[in-house]
């Protein structure tokens, strides 16, 4: 199975840019998108319908904004939407997918970017966050959350940890919890396979940040630790230009 998770900065941005073009020709199993800023009537189901897509979609109640999706080859068994949790769920930032044994969710993280209101909130959220995927993880024990996670964890994941040290997305507290994270039991994919520097998946639109490569790591496919013998292979796609993020992507045996 391949799985590919992908901040779209809005899906018909996305599509007039040439995603529909690139998602026929890449064709993996299941795409997790994030940030589709859609309301349901105004994405063009049928587009993906004639690519062969199953397609799940959780937009936000505010228009423009935040919104999750999932589109499958596979049908799944299951689609959940939301984290049962009105706060967030109103923002559209959950939606999952069961296939047999395995759970895919497609997770946008808060940016905390805009100011100290939205930074708690982040905080909040990430609390609630490992609460749901713990309480998650008892009926559902092979997940893989791929998403926008809005935070660099390591200074190889930023192409400049001193200067960034008190920006929103790399503060002390952001990383602690994705250590936290992981500790709980999750593997971070790309890290599993690849341990060098200067690999992002997001590049700031100024000053020809993408050219130059000066950019974050913030996307992620984070998978149960009882899942380590069953991934193969996990990357970035710096290459593909549709949005300020690029697709990541794993590779792994759908087989449990």
């Amino acid at each position: 199975m391949r799985i590919i998770s992908y901040n779209v900065n809005g899906i018909r941005s996305a599509i007039s840019k040439g995603f529909l073009e690139w998602l026929d020709q890449e064709r993996p199993d299941v795409v997790c998108l994030q940030e589709t800023k859609a309301q349901p009537d105004q994405i063009p189901l049928f587009h993906f319908e004639e690519l062969g897509y199953r397609s799940y979609w959780h937009s936000a109640q505010k228009k423009g904004y935040s919104g999750v999706a999932i589109l499958s080859l596979i049908e799944p068994d299951h689609v959940e939407y939301g984290m049962g949790n009105p706060l967030y769920d109103n923002e559209g930032r959950v939606i999952r997918a069961d296939f047999g044994k395995l759970s895919v969710v497609s997770v946008y993280h808060p940016s905390g970017s805009s100011g100290d209101e939205r930074q708690a909130f982040k905080m909040q959220w990430l609390d609630h966050f490992m609460l749901y995927v713990q309480e998650l993880r008892q009926k559902r024990p092979h997940l893989v959350l791929s998403g926008d996670y809005n935070i660099c964890h390591q200074p190889i994941d930023i192409h400049d940890p001193v200067r960034n040290a008190k920006s929103s997305g790399f503060l002390p507290e952001e990383r602690e919890w994705v250590t936290r994270f992981l500790g709980a039991g999750f593997i971070d994919t790309f890290r599993f396979f690849e341990k060098a520097p200067h690999h992002y998946s997001w590049w700031s639109f100024r000053a020809n940040s993408r050219q130059k490569n000066l950019g974050w790591r913030i996307d992620y496919h984070m998978v149960t630790d009882n899942l380590k013998d069953k991934i193969r292979n996990a990357g970035i796609m710096p290459e593909v230009v549709h949005s300020d993020h690029c697709p990541v992507w794993l590779e792994m045996d759908h087989n449990l």
